[in-house]
């Protein structure tokens, strides 16, 4: 994972971290996209202690964008498209604390950003966000099996009946 100082990157957490990063993976200006756990409290989680529920963190993408070709606006505008930010702790059939809807903001910019871009998001839908918003904490990058997860498995069965129909109602 890179820190390049020419890239932006956004940390969000919307459910599975390998549906997030299958559709962020085709977004035009998305650099980088890589999945880890987020809002914890172990240093160097496994998944089997987040899936577990021992360390409270999140399943999440931590993304890097070119910021002249996506804005932060648009990364923030297909988040609220690929998940449904108004389940408590889950998405779909995947349910826990790691599931939960998750926007960590890198500094003052992008927290206003997010709470405009979630208050507009909260005018067109009727039940209540419960997307948290909180500064970003340590990302810790999930094993190297996590990575990539529909692109090396897309006949696995749960790419098949979960990822892959988020990836073409994305439009990709």
């Amino acid at each position: 994972m890179s820190d390049d100082p020419e890239l932006e990157y956004a940390i969000l957490g919307g459910g599975c971290f390998w549906c997030l990063e299958a559709v962020y993976e085709n977004v035009a200006g998305v650099v980088e996209v890589r999945s880890g756990y987020a809002g914890g409290e172990l240093e160097s989680p496994t998944y089997e202690q987040v899936c577990a529920g021992l360390s409270n963190h999140a399943e999440v993408v931590r993304i890097g964008f070119d910021r002249n070709r996506v804005s932060y606006e648009e990364i923030l505008n297909w988040f609220w498209k690929i998940h449904d930010p108004t389940t408590r702790d889950r998405q779909g059939a995947d349910v826990g604390r790691q599931y939960r809807s998750v926007v960590f903001y890198l500094g003052e910019e992008q927290k206003r950003l997010a709470e405009e871009s979630l208050h507009a998001e909260q005018r067109r839908l009727v039940e209540p966000i419960v997307t948290e918003l909180l500064p970003a904490p340590v990302f810790w990058p999930a094993e190297d099996y996590h990575q990539q997860y529909f692109k090396r498995h897309p006949e696995s069965g749960y790419c098949r009946v979960v990822i892959a129909p988020k990836v073409k109602k994305a439009g990709f």
